[in-house]
């Protein structure tokens, strides 16, 4: 197995973006939270043909976020996942460890903010590359102007 990487060039940050078709985001907020970055951002990537699944952290009577079921366990996923984009905080970060190596996603991004350098090597060290304190949207969002 391959080590994973930090991923921090721009072209490579970009390419990671441009590239996703299915992305579970883990931590995203229903509708009646749009105006944060945990709706938003998976709002825009569906608009741009990412497939998304919703894994909310709370709002137990949610079943739905942008027309996809909830997910409540990422042990539940059952396809390939090219990014797993993290709404949570970074000392939550370590309880979700066991599911993501589970899940073995591509790539797990951290959203702008979300530092949390155990974490992130714990991952390396299984094969999954990492994108830290970047805003998948904005990425999304220069890689489609070149």
């Amino acid at each position: 197995m391959r080590a994973g990487r930090c991923i921090t060039a721009v072209a490579d940050v970009q390419r990671i973006a441009r590239s996703a078709r299915v992305v579970a985001v883990l931590g995203i907020k229903p509708e009646s939270k749009s105006d944060q970055p945990a709706f938003f951002v998976p709002q825009f990537l569906m608009s741009q043909g990412v497939r998304i699944i919703p894994v909310p952290t709370y709002y137990p009577d949610v079943t739905e976020i942008l027309g996809q079921p909830v997910v409540r366990s990422l042990k539940e996923i059952r396809c390939d996942v090219d990014i797993l984009d993290v709404f949570r905080p970074p000392s939550a970060l370590p309880g979700h460890m066991e599911e993501i190596l589970a899940l073995r996603p591509a790539c797990v991004w951290l959203q702008v903010g979300i530092r949390h350098e155990e974490f992130e090597s714990e991952l390396m060290s299984h094969g999954i590359d990492v994108v830290v304190d970047k805003c998948l949207k904005v990425e999304l969002q220069h890689a489609s102007r070149l």
